[in-house]
């Protein structure tokens, strides 16, 4: 490799070097403000390294032949796209996989997803996204893994795997990109795009892990983040980009902008496009993502003095010795050539993404056992949400043909035929606020706005649930109200849809609501109110099915939250693993408590924690046996319990350890994920988990930032969420 791209970089002129670090998009796809102009006269004057939204395989060989029959040097291009959670097949939300805590099926998803997208000539996609996100403000949340290191970091792996296999030789690997590097998740206020700021003890402890096991995993790239990290724009900042990524993490290959991100740091403050183009090339950014900086104006800054050629020369080379992995130099139209449609949208592919989507499901309440529900009687369906294929996909995902997927209506009736009569009612808008409405149902994701009264839509819905044994309430958000530039300060279930809900519950009639969400929402009414509460969030091509499969009991729910759920928004940015206060509650200390660390007007806790998720069954957890009291330097300490099965029905329990470090040089959290494990039992089963714990379990950053384990006494924690466990302590020496 090295011997060819020398070869290649000698007889490339300074303007094409640079143009190997442009990226440009289609159009084709919308996924930011602007779109590029002379796209074809760019390529062929050799000023174009990348492409980015084209989807039709047809449009890309086109692309690529005028590269290799037209350009000078005839260098292949790269064709990206954010296939973030599937590509036509597409999977549930990232947030949603997630809380199945299934790192087989997390990875296949990913596979799936390469396969498709490679069949239509994409070769890079700009995904896994691996914030850490614990503020439910924030759209994006949508997007990542949730609120822990642990849990992210091995998804952030299973998803580089998935989509870049072992390596490049098969035509179905593509090019991952981790997203976005760094603290993107951390954006104060939860508003997106906003400033972070946090100590480097928080970044490496909690932010950093999922990038770094990303880049462990191989991954071929990654992408800048929008945000300032110690008051330098990610995309300028050489600290993270060459320092952290580089040098201490050992990352070999190119790092992208995020879209126009270079030019955004003029109003940053940083300085006119030359002087931010020159910073972000010099900071170890390499590709300028569709804002065409570098192109306009580092010929300049190397003409001034204001950048050396081995900087340009450092940065053209990580882009090619990318193409060549991926096999481009040996054959550019690997990704474009014979006719793979056969591999996009199969019929065993949507049964994966079904089976995901039943798995990503969490049962948040089911008071007396009123789910499954029987295929009897009669079912009034009520809501703004139960009748709309656009919305079923969720946010980002841009090649789904959201036209082509089942509604709730059609699944359910699909799935009871005869046996149960569906009576459908929308029963209210999104919202009240039209404009809202408007701005939360963006790329083609409408619901088609009702016109009549909130009191004439509420009034049919009545009727409905009048001649009907059991209420179906399909509410919540619309798909585009998480996502990227899709932040909310109210993050309940909109105001006419929760009137409806009130005026469902007011007939006496068992409620059940299922419920779309892109994020964590405030649910303390509903919980008191509704019955049983299924938390859908966006299940992806097959969601209908799945809701039914699971509505009905041919599955058995078994996801768990990623994400701790607030009482309201007031308690937000709020995860498990906080730190503890010198004032904090006592054990037996009722809130509220003067001088301590609480609030006046809501405890401190979760609605529902992370980890939490009920399932058809029940389970219980034996005491922890510890194979030893004391972990020695290079020894383990084996952790066992007896979970039983003791419900009537087969289930699948995610059984989480989590420690806690009591004395150290730092403040440490006061629980911290360390290992989970996916088990079916049968209804009855018992069967013992066992947990193996080491030093390296035990090591965190300290204020110097070195990583190492502290001798001292642990706190051991086993059970089926965050809050809900039994405890045991051992001893480091």
């Amino acid at each position: 490799m090295k011997t060819f791209v020398d070869a290649l970089m000698n007889k490339m002129t300074l303007e094409e070097k640079i143009g190997q670090l442009n990226l440009l998009t289609s159009g084709e796809v919308v996924t930011g403000s602007a779109v590029s102009t002379g796209v074809e006269a760019k390529i062929k004057a050799g000023q174009v390294g990348a492409m980015l939204n084209m989807t039709k395989v047809e449009d890309i060989r086109r692309t690529q032949q005028i590269a290799m029959d037209q350009s000078r040097m005839k260098i292949p291009l790269l064709f990206g796209l954010d296939v973030v959670h599937g590509y036509k097949t597409t999977f549930p939300i990232p947030l949603a996989l997630s809380c199945s805590w299934d790192m087989d099926m997390i990875e296949k998803s990913a596979r799936i997803a390469a396969i498709e997208a490679s069949a239509d000539g994409i070769n890079w996609t700009f995904s896994p996204m691996v914030d850490i996100a614990r503020d439910a403000r924030w759209g994006r949340i949508a997007e990542g893994s949730g609120e822990d290191p642990y849990l992210g970091s091995k998804i952030a792996a299973a998803m580089v795997k998935g989509y870049q296999g072992n390596n490049f030789s098969e035509n179905s690997n593509i090019l991952a990109c981790v997203k976005h590097f760094a603290l993107y998740g951390a954006a104060e206020a939860g508003r997106d795009y906003n400033t972070t700021d946090m100590s480097h003890v928080r970044m490496y402890n909690d932010y950093f892990p999922p990038y770094k096991a990303a880049v462990d995993a191989g991954a071929a790239t990654v992408m800048t983040s929008f945000n300032d990290v110690d008051g330098i724009p990610a995309t300028a900042n050489k600290w993270l980009m060459t320092d952290v990524l580089r040098k201490q993490w050992g990352f070999k290959g190119f790092v992208v902008t995020d879209y126009t991100a270079i030019n955004e740091m003029i109003a940053h403050g940083l300085g006119d496009l030359q002087q931010v183009s020159a910073l972000a090339l010099k900071a170890g950014t390499d590709m300028d993502m569709v804002g065409e900086g570098f192109t306009g104006t580092i010929a300049q800054s190397l003409k001034e003095g204001k950048i050396d050629i081995n900087t340009i020369n450092t940065a053209c080379r990580r882009i090619l010795e990318a193409k060549y992995k991926l096999g481009l130099f040996a054959d550019p139209y690997r990704n474009s050539k014979g006719d793979r449609t056969g591999d996009i949208y199969t019929a065993q592919n949507r049964l994966e993404a079904r089976k995901a989507a039943t798995e990503s499901f969490v049962l948040l309440r089911n008071q007396q056992q009123l789910l499954p529900l029987k295929k009897q009687g009669s079912i009034a369906l009520i809501g703004p949400l139960a009748d709309s294929r656009e919305n079923m996909t969720g946010t980002w995902s841009v090649s789904a043909d959201i036209t082509k997927h089942a509604s709730l209506r059609e699944a359910l009736q699909k799935e009871v035929g005869s046996q149960v009569t569906i009576n459908y009612a929308k029963g209210s808008n999104l919202t009240a606020d039209s404009m809202l409405e408007i701005n939360s149902t963006m790329f083609g994701r409408s619901l088609h706005r009702d016109g009549r009264s909130a009191a004439e839509l509420r009034k049919e819905a009545l009727e409905a649930a009048a001649k009907s044994d059991i209420i179906v309430a399909a509410l919540g958000e619309a798909s585009e109200m998480s996502g990227e530039s899709a932040s909310r300060t109210d993050i309940g279930i909109p105001d006419t849809q929760k009137e409806l809900l009130a005026a469902l519950v007011a007939t006496g009639k068992p409620v059940v609501l299922v419920l779309f969400a892109g994020r964590p929402m405030t649910l303390v009414w509903e919980s008191e109110h509704v019955p049983a509460i299924l938390n859908v969030w966006f299940g992806g091509c097959e969601a209908g099915a799945a809701i039914a499969d699971v509505l009905f009991g041919a599955v058995n729910p078994s996801g768990k939250l990623t994400t701790s759920f607030p009482q309201n928004v007031g308690q937000v940015p709020l995860y498990y693993g906080q730190k503890p206060t010198g004032r904090p509650l006592a054990g037996n200390d009722k809130w509220f408590t003067k001088f301590r660390s609480n609030y006046l007007d809501v405890s401190n806790e979760p609605l529902y924690p992370f980890g939490y998720g009920l399932s058809y069954t029940t389970f219980s957890y034996s005491d922890i046996r510890l194979s030893a009291n004391t972990l020695s330097t290079g020894g383990n300490i084996k952790a066992t319990v007896t979970v039983t099965n003791t419900g009537k029905q087969d289930g699948v329990e995610i059984v989480q350890l989590y420690t806690r470090d009591v004395v150290a040089s730092i403040t440490r959290p006061v629980k911290e994920l360390k290992g989970f494990q996916r088990i079916a039992l049968k209804a009855g089963e018992s069967r013992q988990v066992t947990f193996t714990i080491t030093e390296n379990d035990l090591k965190f950053y300290n204020n110097e930032l070195k990583y190492a384990a502290e001798p001292g006494e642990f706190k051991l924690f086993i059970g089926g969420n965050s809050r809900d466990v039994k405890e045991t302590g051992f001893s480091l020496k």
